[in-house]
Parts: structure tokens; sequence; C-alpha cells
């Protein structure tokens, strides 16, 4: 585990006497390394210093890794227009390092330092390289929803250490004595960091006003962040949750049956797939709060795959804006005639966002499907309206910004770049291929 750390500690040194596509060229190498030098024996592994890996923690830094190589080379208009493009692959480095720092820690505390660390990266990416005068007030939305829930999780945790019970997750135990405050201050920080229906506000807020590369590293990761403290610390919770937990399942699935509805009235591309983004997530947490083992692997595999296709999306939803300089659905409609070339891209990555074979999706859907009825009938209604409604908000973003007459203003055709065709590939193909080796999804719980 020292030996990736020590990688990204050098890198983040030459970052500023390199050239842009030989620090990409050295992530890829790094997530190589890292992807063939795990040991398949699905506990704790390359113990030292409170820092560890397993199952959970293998995916999604390999995710990490994955999504950080892609957003530089999405980001290549920085480097083009020369936007201060040493200073933006420092700030991917080190929220990469931030992220690879969260999912290795073995402490409660050494992952909360990391875990509220890794905002400041990301508000830099909005702040410095962000589209409009509106991301200084979409940056401290997001700061202060996620600092003001994450302060009691932090009281909670040196409680649990006064109280003599061991930081480590792996000699975590299910403590039954705690009061529903100590549950709730647990675990808002990561409902907030999903988010959850209520307290999800600063999400299309944040997305839209962020770079390509804030977009993709918010959807790809960040997200995930919420959705792996809570596999990790539900597992000490066991018996407050068995009580408590129908709260967030309750909010979580009418919420999301809500916000794919608020989806269809939306005319802002990237609006829009952030506003699924909340949709698919809460679904994620009804898994996970049923405390089932469909429910925890079903959660997993659909954190990987919504972060690689809500990532690439957001790839597509740039290329567009780079084009025609605008995301609004009544300007970028009948793509078709003006980037053919896209349109087949477009209808990979949107049938992946609506579940369709042989996707990472359906896999996650299924079982968090089954998960959720199995705990309870009455969620078959909340489930049915939104697995409907993901479907016809997709269907809505493809019909609308693929067919239809072209805009007035257009007069010429565009056709891609093979980087953005690279750039797509390396987002759908393992999306769609890790279904094969999908056992590796189930192996730790």
């Amino acid at each position: 585990m020292m030996s990736f750390m020590f990688f990204m500690v050098f890198l983040l040194m030459v970052v500023f006497f390199s050239c842009w596509w030989l620090i990409y060229s050295l992530i890829c190498l790094l997530t190589f390394m890292f992807l063939f030098s795990f040991s398949y024996y699905g506990l704790w592994g390359g113990i030292n210093s409170y820092f560890g890996c397993d199952y959970i923690s293998f995916g999604l830094i390999l995710l990490s890794m994955w999504i950080c190589s892609l957003m530089i080379l999405s980001s290549e208009s920085v480097n083009f227009k020369s936007y201060f493009p040493n200073l933006f692959l420092f700030t991917i480095l080190l929220l990469l390092f931030m992220l690879y720092c969260v999912f290795i820690s073995m402490n409660m505390l050494t992952f909360y330092f990391f875990f509220e660390a890794s905002l400041i990266p990301t508000l830099f990416l909005i702040l410095g390289w962000g589209y409009q005068p509106e991301r200084l007030q979409a940056g401290i939305y997001m700061l202060f929803y996620t600092l003001l829930a994450s302060l009691p999780m932090l009281v909670s945790i040196l409680y649990i250490y006064s109280s003599g019970v061991s930081l480590l997750f792996a000699l975590g135990e299910v403590v039954y004595e705690y009061s529903i405050y100590f549950y709730l201050s647990m675990i808002l920080a990561f409902l907030v960091k999903i988010p959850m229906f209520l307290v999800h506000l600063w999400l299309p807020k944040a997305h839209v006003e962020a770079p390509v590369a804030g977009s993709m590293i918010l959807a790809g990761v960040l997200l995930k962040l919420g959705g792996y403290g809570i596999l990790r610390f539900m597992l000490m919770m066991m018996s407050l949750g068995a009580s408590y937990n129908y709260m967030w399942i309750s909010i979580s699935l009418i919420g999301g049956s809500l916000i794919s509805m608020v989806c269809l009235r939306q005319i802002d591309l990237k609006s829009l797939i952030a506003y699924s983004s909340v949709s698919h997530m809460g679904l994620v947490i009804g898994g996970l709060m049923t405390l089932y083992y469909w429910g925890f692997c079903g959660s997993y595999i659909l954190m990987v795959g919504h972060g690689l296709c809500s990532s690439g999306l957001f790839c597509l939803a740039n290329i567009t804006y780079e084009r025609l300089g605008s995301r609004n659905l009544l300007i970028t409609k009948g793509l078709m005639n003006f980037m053919p070339s896209m349109c087949l891209w477009w209808f990979l990555l949107c049938s992946c966002n609506m579940s369709a074979p042989p996707s990472l999706n359906l896999l996650g859907e299924i079982s968090l499907i089954n998960s959720l009825i199995g705990w309870s009938w009455l969620t078959l209604f909340s489930i049915s309206i939104l697995s409907f409604f993901g479907a016809v908000y997709t269907l809505y973003m493809y019909s609308y910004s693929q067919h239809g007459s072209l805009y007035s203003g257009i007069y010429s055709c565009s056709l891609g770049y093979a980087r953005e065709f690279l750039l797509l590939l390396l987002h759908w193909f393992p999306l769609n291929f890790l279904v094969l080796s999908s056992s590796y999804f189930v192996l730790y719980f």
C-alpha cells in the first residue's frame, strides 16, 4: 500500500516539471500496477501503519485511479489553452492521493480526516476551472453541506474511542448500548455525501458549475464515499440499523421516484445527468439499509457501474458543450445530423444508464430490487416508479438531444477526435465487460 502512496507523492513533486501526457501515462501505469498487485484472498492485505486493502477498497481505489486518468484525457482543452495546466494536474493528483488514503484507511479517525480532505481539491477544481460566476456559490454549498453533516461523526468517533472500543474497522464490534443520537450522527455525513433526497441540493448546483473533470470525479468517486462509509460503519451498528433503517429506505425510495420525475423537467444536459445520479443513489441507499447480503453486493456493484456510466455521460455533455457553447437541450437537439459519429456513444451510454444488459448497472439493480422486495413488499410500488421513470428520462435525454431539427445557428458537421473516442471507449468497455468477472464483487460479504 505504501509503495503506491509514495508513487503518488513523487508524482506530485514532479508535476510542475513534466508534460501533460507524461503524467497521464504514469497514472495509467499506476492503475495497471495496482490492478495486478492485489492478492485475491478476501481479507485485509498489505497492512502497514493503519493502512490496508480488502475487496471493497480494491474496487473503489481502482475506480478512482481509472476516473482520474480519464479526467486528464477529457480536459485536454485546459492544456491546449494553457489554462494553468500544471496546477490542474497537481489538483487531480492531490485528489487521487486523498481518495486512495480514504479507501485504504483501517482506522476511523484517519478515514474521517481523508474523507474531509478530499473535499478541498474538489472545491479548487470547481472554483478554479468552473464555467460560470455562480461557481463560488456552488462551492460554498458543497463545502457547508458536507462539513456541517460531518462534524457530528467526528464527535461520535471520539466518543467510541473514549468508551474503549477499537477504532479499527477490522476489529469492529457490534455496539448495542448506543442511542439513536449516536446512530444519526454517524450516518448523516454519509447520507449527505451520497446524497440522499432532502439533502441533495448541493449536487446539481456543483455539477452544473464544475468543469468536466470536476463532474467526472464527483459522479464517479466522491458520491461513492458515502456508500463506502455506510458499508464500513453499518457493520458496527447492525442492532441500531435494524430498528431505524426503515426511515432512510422510505425517504430514499420515495425521493428517488420524485427526482426521476424532476429529471423530465430539466433542459440542461448536465443538470439532467446530475439529478439522475441522485435517483440511482436512492436505490443504493435503500439496498444498503436493508442489511441484506444481496443489498450490500448490489449497492457495491451499482456504485462501480454508476461511476463509469455517469462519468461517461458527463464527458458526452462536455464534448457537445465544446462544439456548441451550450448545454441547453433546445440548442443541442438534432445532434445526429451535427455529430453523427457521437450518436452511437450516446446510445450505448444511455442504454447503460437505464440498466440495459450486459452492463454492471443491470446486475446491481437486480440485486437491489431483490433485497428491497425481500425486506418489504410495499417497496415494490416505489421501485416500479423509479425504474420506469429511469428509462423515461434517459430516453427523453437521448431522443431530444439526437433527433429533431438542428438549431438554426449551426450549419456544419463536426466529427469527434480520436482522444474523445478513446475516452468514451474506456468508460464503456469496463462497464459492460466487468460483468464477466462479477463474482469478484461478492467475495467480501
